[in-house]
């Protein structure tokens, strides 16, 4: 079969038969197209003449990943490759394109613990009274901005989830309804300044929409905004405010280490982010822990 076909194939298995979301089917089916064009590449082949995957092996696999290490992917961007990996070659062999499971020995990297890089509360505080200040021109786009970057960080929510929510998204009693990794639903509670900012941008959305559509935030044309037009206002918003650059992801880093500043628990935090395992949460733990030691070293004469 040509690679097309394969891919294609594999596509509809994590589509269909797996039920993931069109992000993770798209990224899954991209490292396999890799692999197979990689594969192809070492046989001499065109991409588009078929490929013969049946004696695939695990030194392939991991040849592979070498070049994608070479190529500059960080530790953690090699882990999830070598995960995804293993799901194709797992399929290959049971729909018979593959004697055997080539990476079922794979072992992948330890990921990086670094730890997440956040805003502190204060200047979380002035990154959005830099955006609250500049929505009250009452300039749309600069309402729906602070409106935005409210909501991120009150939330927690990621870049997807925000640019994915619709009107009717929004609760009466302050909550979000998230659709989330793997389509999985929460709700989500945010407080009364993201509240007030998003009355504020209803009021003035109409003058935005250019066709009638559902989804809650909306681009300069009148669609639904781009997730990459998101991360360009808040590295903007940031720079205005004098704070260091964050990323849509870093806002929601600083919105669940400032809930476990506050005395949250973990659990909480765990379902606010909608994080399918606690040890993924864990990791704020040592941010918080970092600013405890700071405030001691800072503060206690026998430090």
């Amino acid at each position: 079969m040509r690679i097309d076909d394969v891919v294609d194939a594999y596509r509809r298995e994590l589509a269909v038969r797996r039920g993931l979301s069109a992000r993770t089917v798209a990224a899954y089916a991209a490292e396999a197209r890799s692999l197979l064009a990689f594969l192809a590449d070492l046989a001499g082949q065109d991409a588009s003449e078929p490929i013969d995957v049946a004696h695939l092996e695990l030194a392939d696999v991991r040849a592979w990943l070498a070049a994608r290490q070479r190529a500059g992917h960080a530790r953690a961007s090699i882990a999830r490759h070598s995960s995804s990996i293993r799901t194709f070659c797992t399929w290959l062999c049971r729909e018979g394109y593959a004697d055997a499971d080539a990476a079922a020995r794979l072992k992948a990297p330890a990921a990086d613990n670094a730890l997440p890089h956040v805003l502190n509360q204060e200047q979380a505080r002035l990154l959005l009274s830099h955006a609250a200040g500049l929505a009250e021109t009452g300039e749309p786009l600069a309402v729906r901005d602070s409106a935005a970057v409210e909501l991120l960080y009150a939330s927690g929510l990621r870049i997807s989830e925000l640019c994915g929510l619709d009107v009717d998204s929004l609760g009466a009693d302050s909550t979000v309804r998230v659709i989330g990794k793997g389509d999985k639903e929460r709700i989500v509670p945010f407080g009364v300044p993201a509240r007030r900012a998003l009355a504020s941008y209803l009021a003035v959305r109409g003058a935005l929409l250019r066709a009638p559509t559902r989804a809650l935030f909306l681009g300069a044309r009148g669609g639904r905004l781009d997730p990459r037009t998101m991360r360009d206002v808040v590295h903007r918003l940031a720079a205005g405010a004098g704070v260091p650059d964050v990323s849509p992801h870093d806002l929601r880093h600083s919105a669940a280490t400032h809930l476990l500043d506050g005395g949250s628990d973990l659990r909480t935090v765990q379902e606010i982010l909608g994080h399918s395992s606690l040890s993924t949460t864990q990791r704020y733990t040592h941010v918080s822990s970092e600013r405890l030691r700071q405030a001691f070293d800072q503060a206690h004469p026998r430090a």
